[in-house]
This record gives structure tokens, sequence and C-alpha cells, in this order.
């Protein structure tokens, strides 16, 4: 859904009001393949997870690490002449979202970094809460930085680490941040995936015929042929190398010691961020969008003539609402696919309408019919008046919003753009005047009860802290996202925020 345009280096880009998350990250070894082209695809399979920029980085028998980044699509920042200049053994790669740092150049990653163990390139999908107390630490130390992204931190931490061994070093790291942060890193031997110790974000591993890929849903193993092998645990280290696969987990006593850290995944995975046709914690996405749409069907029954989704993100949960309500499931908004970065800014007309760039109404199905309409959010409120007045428009007689989610109350640490609770409107607002503001005749929350259910994941597995405010670490009550820019003026200081305690 669209919600506003914002300026930057002169450059118009669209946000949403659904959520933004924080990026995909990929890697492979796999000798004897084109892994800068195997790469490529990986990350256009997860173009959805970062819009802002794109790289790649490899490395092979010299040892030499190269790696490319641009600002861009996946498809508009590499060609067959950058793809032919990323040769070797084994790559990782990004597609970005900014949640710490701005949307600029020097923040693309992979990052190259040189410390005391070599050089490194590094991806990062999540945010580390305490990243400006962990740089604060490093300058001290006399260690520079060159960008304003929590990743740098991420990666000095781990290049600059005192011990005799990976396992030592991820340890230190582990001990340390705090935070969401699944991980693809490239040495000149090999790669690493890294996810920490709760799992906030995902990450999964597949096999090719002669080699291995991590990626951040199961999706892009589909687009290459890879056969899904499992996920990184919470707390793992997997590295992939001349020698195969080999696991450890740094903060447990023994290596042998394989019971599962507590996992809290992401319960907005399964609701809106994953692809529908990945599968997470043992699940196809698909199916548990339909069950969430069933769910909300039921705790909010109403009578109507036809029941349509917000699409793509909601359209899984529109059908399973359909199903279980017996009321007929029909396409009602056509989605503009190719919306999305511009650099051609809009006069004040197309402003005021810009929901119409976005998506177009089918007004022959709707003319005259009461709606249902299910989506999968309700963040900002920007956007969904306007839908709801488009529909209004071509002649819906009534229009019901139902929500596949919980009301977002609380704001999200751990790699979702949404740092302040005055972005949120039901942390401002009750359901009722939720529904007066976006003008629908009723409005339905799924409960967090029926979203847990629907992942037939146990309860206590995800983080749901924007829905409820337990948040699985401690973390300030605001963070700004260019608390390391150099040139923003007046930025607040993390510090200067309460620290809210883990439940």
């Amino acid at each position: 859904m669209l919600h506003f345009a914002f300026e930057h280096s002169s450059k118009v880009l669209y946000s949403l009001d659904n959520l933004r998350e924080k990026c995909g990250v990929f890697g492979v070894f796999a000798p004897g393949e084109d892994v800068a082209r195997l790469t490529f695809f990986g990350l256009h399979s997860l173009q959805h997870r970062g819009q802002e920029s794109a790289g790649i980085a490899s490395a092979g028998s010299s040892k030499k690490i190269h790696s490319y980044a641009e600002m861009g699509l996946v498809t508009q920042v590499f060609d067959e002449t950058i793809l032919a200049g990323l040769a070797g053994t084994h790559a990782i790669g990004h597609t970005r979202y900014s949640t710490t740092g701005s949307s600029k150049l020097e923040n693309a990653q992979p990052l190259l970094v040189k410390g005391r163990h070599g050089t490194m390139a590094i991806a990062h999908n999540g945010n580390i809460v305490n990243a400006d107390v962990l740089r604060e630490g490093l300058e001290a130390e006399g260690i520079h930085f060159e960008t304003s992204s929590d990743t740098e931190v991420i990666a000095k931490c781990l290049s600059n680490a005192h011990g005799n061994n990976w396992k030592e070093r991820f340890g230190q790291l582990m001990r340390r941040a705090n935070g969401a942060y699944s991980l693809t890193i490239l040495v000149p031997e090999g790669v690493f995936a890294v996810r920490d110790p709760l799992g906030i974000r995902p990450l999964c591993i597949g096999e090719l015929d002669n080699g291995y890929v991590f990626a951040s849903e199961t999706c892009a193993l589909d687009h290459l042929g890879a056969k899904f092998v499992r996920e990184v645990l919470p707390g793992e280290v997997v590295k992939a190398d001349a020698e195969g696969l080999t696991s450890w987990f740094p903060l447990k006593s023994s290596d042998n010691q394989k019971e599962e850290n507590p996992e809290r995944i992401c319960l907005l995975e399964f609701i809106y961020f994953a692809r529908p046709d990945s599968h997470l914690s043992g699940q196809l996405l698909h199916p548990v969008r339909m069950r969430m749409g069933a769910a909300v069907a039921r705790e909010h029954p109403i009578e109507a003539d036809l029941v349509i989704g917000i699409p793509d993100s909601a359209t899984a949960a529109a059908i399973g609402y359909a199903r279980e309500a017996g009321i007929p499931y029909a396409e009602g908004l056509i989605k503009n696919r190719y919306v999305g970065r511009t650099f051609i800014q809009p006069d004040q007309r197309l402003r005021e309408q810009g929901v119409h760039l976005k998506f177009n109404p089918l007004k022959e199905a709707i003319e005259g019919k009461k709606l249902i309409v299910v989506d999968d959010s309700i963040v900002r409120g920007t956007t969904t008046p306007r839908v709801v007045k488009m529909l209004r428009d071509v002649g819906a007689t009534e229009v019901h919003m139902r929500v596949t989610s919980p009301p977002i109350t609380h704001p999200c640490f751990y790699g979702v753009d949404m740092a302040t609770r005055s972005e949120l409107i039901a942390a401002q607002s009750s359901i009722e005047e939720i529904r007066e503001h976006v003008g629908a005749d009723t409005l339905g929350y799924l409960s967090l009860e029926g979203t847990v259910a629907a992942t037939n994941i146990s309860a206590g597995s995800h983080c749901d802290a924007c829905f409820t405010g337990n948040y699985p670490s401690e973390v300030p009550l605001q963070l700004d996202k260019l608390a390391f820019e150099p040139d923003v003026g007046d930025v607040q200081d993390r510090h200067a925020f309460p620290i809210l305690k883990a439940r």
C-alpha cells in the first residue's frame, strides 16, 4: 500500500504503508559453478526483502575478494560484464532496505572490511540494538568507520575480535551484539552463515550437486534447483568450504551440544515479509496465510457479496477468508507491479491520488457490492482510507476491512523500519477510532492467539513484540536509524532513551 513519496538525493522513492524489512542475504560455495550468476538469481528471488541496493562479493583460488554493489534493483545493478568480473568458487550477496543508516551507496552491502584476521565481506539481515555502544568501544580502540550502518559494527567486531579461531571470535560477537542478525560472511577459504541466538530473522541451507547455498528464504533455493537441507538454528554458525559443511554453537559448552536455543522467529515473517512460496519453521507460508484469513473470518464474520484482497501480500488470506465464510472471492484491485523505485516526481494531483499509482479497481466487479477487503496489516493508517474511498468511488455499497494480524502497537528494533510508537496508528487510537479514520463500515483484526495458531508453531516460539511490547531482549524505547550519519544535524542519542527489559 502506498504511503508517501520522500526525497533522497533528488530522487523520489515510493514507500509503502506496509512494513519494510531489512534485507535478503545469500551465500554459495560451489567450485566449478558460476557462483556470481547463482548469487544474482538468488538475490533476484529475494528482491522483495529490499529494493534500495544490491551487491555481490566473490573469492576463489587467488584468495582475493572481489565485490560490486550499487543502488537499485538486482536487475539494474548487474549485467554480464559485471558478473564476469566476480568469478570464483564462492560468493555472497545482499539486497537492502535500510533500518540503520540511510539509503546511500556507502551503506550498500556486502561490506568489505579488513581486520587483524584478514579481509572479509559481510551481508546482514536484521538490526543491532546496541550498535552505538559497540561502535563507541571500537572507536576508542582506534578502529575507523566508513559507513553509518550497524553492519559495519558487526564486521569490525568480528574482524578485530580476540580469539585463536572462528569459534572464539563468533562467540565474542554473540556475547556482545544484542539484536537480530542473519549473516552470510565471505572469507578467502569459504562462506559462513550465522544466525543470532534468538533466531529472529530466517536463514536456511540448500545443497547443490557440487556445493551449498545459504539464503534468507527457501524460495531462493527453489529457483536455483537446490535441495533444502534445513534452517540454520538460532545461535549457530555454519561454514561451507572445501571440506563440506561444518557447524558449531559458539555460546554452548560443547560442539556436540546441539539442542536448540529458544527460537523467537519474527511473527511478521509469517504474516507478510516472506514470500508465500517459502517455507519457514517447516511451514509453507501460502497455506499459513490462508489459515489466517479463515481465522479472521471466524472471529469477525459479516454478511457480504464479495471478498477481495490487497494484492499481492493479502491474496492468500483473502482466499482463505472467502472459503471459510462461503462468500465468493474475486480480484477487485489490480496491482501495477512495475511501480516501485522511480526518479520521476509526480505532480500534486498524482500525489493526492497516489494510491492509484499502485492499484486500480475493477469497477465492473465492485459496483453495487458489499465488500470484505482483506489486508495483512494497517501500520500508519495513511493509505487504507484512500483504498476504502477508491472502492466506494467505483460503486461499493459497503466496505468491511479485515486484517490478518493483531494491531501493531509497538515499534520493532530487530530489522523493521518502524522505530517509534508515534508512527503507529494502533498505538494512538482504539479500533473504533481506526475504523472511523479509514472510513470502513466495520473493522476486524485477527487476534494474537488466532495468528499464532495459524502458523502451527508452538506459542512462545515467535517474536511478537510489535503486537505486545514483550521484547525478547533489552531494547531502548526508541531508535534513530540515522544515528551514525555525520551530517544529519541534531540526531537523538540512543542512550537518552530508557531501556525496556526483556520479558
